[in-house]
């Protein structure tokens, strides 16, 4: 089988050597620890000799290791780098605490929610007890506008249009099956200095019990985690302001 053709040249700006590094980087499934030099190059849509030449690039900082029956896996330095963009929000003494605690309050999974350029993404993620649940991907790039974290984030972020000045009104949105069928969410905001949006915590479930009302009584919950994360993460001020939906200042 002939190997497949290189990508189109990136969008202006972008340099085609990175990207495609960043492909192979990206080839990785949650889970797998290894790859052959075959699969990476069907996954990353790029011919073998390149793929070589770029897993023998990154092998040099760190960034993969090549095994000794020749497949290739990620290196510790991809385990430093996820490292250090989670340390940069605190993950393990802030988050994660108050998003179990959410959790047990609520009986369903919580998540914390960060916009990274056009999409959303899962930054850290505790399931609820029950044995039907939603399941969402670490690090898994999601629509931001679909789906009551994406708004949120788009709301307090300043997108014009009369659903997000009713989001930034109320502090909150809800949503059923808007993203995926069946799932239900209820977001809020969580803020750091200066009303510097953060990203936003988020309770989802199965619809069937989640149905709106229950959703509308999950409200004052999960801005009260919000508020929680915001003054923990930026300090009183932004907390106390925080408390009151409506109250914004972009």
């Amino acid at each position: 089988m002939s190997n497949p053709p290189a990508p189109s040249k990136p969008a202006d700006g972008g340099v085609i050597a990175v990207t495609r590094a960043l492909q192979l980087l990206e080839a990785f499934a949650v889970g797998e620890s290894h790859l052959s030099l075959a699969e990476l190059s069907r996954r990353a849509g790029l011919h073998k000799t390149t793929v070589l030449r770029l897993a023998r690039t990154l092998a040099q900082s760190g960034y993969m290791v090549q095994r000794e029956d020749g497949d290739w896996r990620l290196g510790p330095a991809a385990g430093w780098l996820g490292a250090r963009y989670q340390a940069g929000f605190d993950v393990q003494n802030v988050l994660e605490p108050a998003l179990r605690e959410l959790t047990q309050t609520s009986g369903e999974s919580a998540a914390f929610y960060v916009r990274e350029g056009n999409v959303r993404t899962c930054l850290v993620r505790v399931e609820g007890p029950q044995a039907l649940r939603h399941h969402a991907r670490m690090g898994e790039g999601l629509p931001l506008d679909k789906g009551s974290p994406g708004r949120v984030i788009l709301a307090f972020s300043g997108e014009p249009g009369e659903v997000y000045e009713e989001i930034r009104r109320r502090g909150y949105h809800w949503s059923i099956g808007e993203r995926e069928q069946g799932v239900a969410t209820v977001s809020a905001p969580v803020f750091g200095r200066n009303w510097r949006l953060l990203g936003c915590v988020c309770i989802s479930g199965p619809q069937s019990r989640l149905p709106q009302e229950k959703l509308e009584a999950l409200a004052q919950t999960i801005i009260k985690t919000a508020n929680q994360l915001s003054y923990a993460l930026a300090g009183k001020a932004a907390s106390t302001a925080a408390q009151t939906p409506g109250v914004w200042h972009p």
